[in-house]
């Protein structure tokens, strides 16, 4: 998947190795300094102690300033993004009153409904009138509204299941569901680059993980075949169940699931079958349904289908369809739902009309469009990146690409130098990608021009020269397919 050079890693683990001992050195001295001074701990022990500690204070301080800009706009094609200063080494960070407008290229509004909507906006706000803010309550208490069993309904309905059960963050959606469907005497097979909130609901869910090669169905088989034939640790029992958990576009890689072998594998050993959708749902398909719509697989094939509304509906929260058996022991065993506020109103009328507009029940084509555009906007973008010698990873359709970055010194340098030039970028680095494996990670929108994404593509090449991130050699005879472009506009 990631081609990393052999001089690329060397000068990456020498910079990472440069970084470690002089903070090393800097924290050996700082004792020394501090050896006569009294300890404001008044006896107790520190909490903040260790590498993550130590990974916070002298390489991530470094760069804070890349990492949780405030935006001051609505995350449309551009946006406001307030500008900061510090005055102590980025040790801390204080805002000003001033304002960049960038392209924003970080956001994953996939559709482009996370700004005003003609349709959307307006039924949001007399939701918000009508109903406020919150419910202020559980679903099972005082929290369920009219709104919430209409939008279950509509996603069952969209994503071709009998039932749905809707949940107020992505996050929770997984790693609270996975121990209500498995636990002790259980086996998950889960892909070795599924997201965190996966690998948390698998590590709080009791049951035994064994993890396959990313996207490698043949060995997923295997791992299936010696799991079943060894049985459960110790007694070598026959495990209570198994479920596969795989996603349906990851979410640092931008690559598709090879989800109609994934399928066959767990079809043949009996694997039940959970599919993470957060970034595929609405954005991949011919009318928005996911990767199974794309790849040709049946939903019905799927036991489980998760998904979010926070990129392609231009909300929050997420949501489980499945069998009505399925959803109806989550709703009366998830503490999520039971415990949980439910979903604000207004958040779930945003849903509700931006999956109506998608499907064409707004009396528009506007879903339509929108879902042309946001494929035609992705593989442009991607292509170009390519054609520049950048090393992007990802498939066709994907609107996720990332850019490979490895060295150290380049996630700020790409980072501050796009931001220079009004285009707002993500970069990513440990502890959520490998150490050696630091990526910019560009997210595609529908709302998106021709001209917005060609600007894009100025900056990223003119940076991507200055700090030497063009891994590959340019394609000669279209090295200038960016300018031709830009005139024929």
């Amino acid at each position: 998947m990631v081609r990393l050079p052999y001089l690329t890693a060397l000068t990456t683990l020498f910079s990472y190795g440069l970084l470690f001992a002089f903070g090393h050195f800097r924290d050996f001295f700082r004792r020394i300094l501090d050896a006569g001074k009294s300890s404001n701990l008044k006896g107790y022990a520190p909490i903040c102690l260790g590498y993550e500690d130590f990974y916070t204070r002298r390489l991530y301080l470094r760069i804070q300033d890349c990492f949780g800009r405030p935006i001051a706009s609505a995350p449309d094609a551009w946006f406001d993004v307030v500008e900061r200063h510090s005055n102590d080494g980025n040790k801390t960070l204080q805002r000003t009153t001033k304002t960049s407008k960038c392209l924003n290229l970080g956001s994953y509004n996939y559709l482009g409904f996370a700004a005003a909507d003609e349709y959307c906006t307006p039924r949001v706000i007399e939701s918000l009138k009508k109903y406020s803010a919150s419910t202020c309550s559980a679903r099972v208490d005082g929290g369920n509204t009219k709104l919430h069993t209409e939008l279950e309904e509509l996603v069952a309905r969209f994503v071709g299941k009998p039932a749905a059960v809707l949940f107020g963050m992505g996050y929770v959606t997984n790693s609270a569901i996975i121990p209500i469907l498995i636990g002790k005497g259980g086996l998950i097979v889960s892909d070795s680059l599924n997201h965190i909130s996966i690998v948390n609901g698998a590590r709080g869910s009791g049951a035994t993980v064994r993890v396959f090669q990313h996207n490698n169905p043949a060995h997923l088989e295997d791992v299936l075949r010696e799991q079943i034939a060894g049985g459960q640790p110790r007694t070598h029992r026959p495990w209570k169940k198994i479920i596969v958990i795989v996603e349906g576009i990851y979410s640092m890689e931008g690559e598709l699931c090879n989800l109609p072998e994934i399928m066959a594998v767990c079809k043949k050993y009996k694997a039940y079958t959970y599919l993470d959708e957060a970034h595929s749902i609405g954005a991949v398909g011919k009318t928005g349904r996911g990767v199974c719509e794309l790849l040709g697989v049946d939903p019905a094939d799927v036991d489980i289908m998760m998904g979010t509304f926070t990129k392609s509906f231009g909300s929050c929260g997420g949501y489980i369809a499945a069998s009505k058996e399925i959803i109806h022991h989550l709703k009366h065993a998830c503490p999520a739902h039971i415990y949980a506020t439910s979903m604000s109103p207004p958040a779930v009328q945003q849903v509700i009309s931006a999956i109506k507009v998608v499907l064409g029940e707004d009396g528009s084509n506007r879903g339509a469009k929108k879902l042309a555009q946001i494929r035609e906007n992705s593989n442009f973008f991607r292509s170009e990146l390519q054609k520049m010698g950048f090393e992007v990873l990802g498939d066709n359709d994907s609107p996720v690409m990332p850019i490979m970055l490895y060295n150290p010194a380049k996630i700020p340098a790409f980072s501050r130098e796009c931001l220079r030039q009004n285009v707002a970028v993500v970069t990513v680095a440990f502890p959520a990608t490998p150490l050696l494996l630091a990526r910019a990670r560009i997210c595609i929108s529908a709302s998106q021009s021709r001209e917005d994404l060609i600007k894009g593509l100025e900056v990223i090449s003119k940076v991507g020269d200055l700090i030497g991130i063009n891994y590959f050699p340019v394609e000669q005879e279209k090295v200038a397919s960016v300018d031709k472009l830009k005139k024929l506009e």
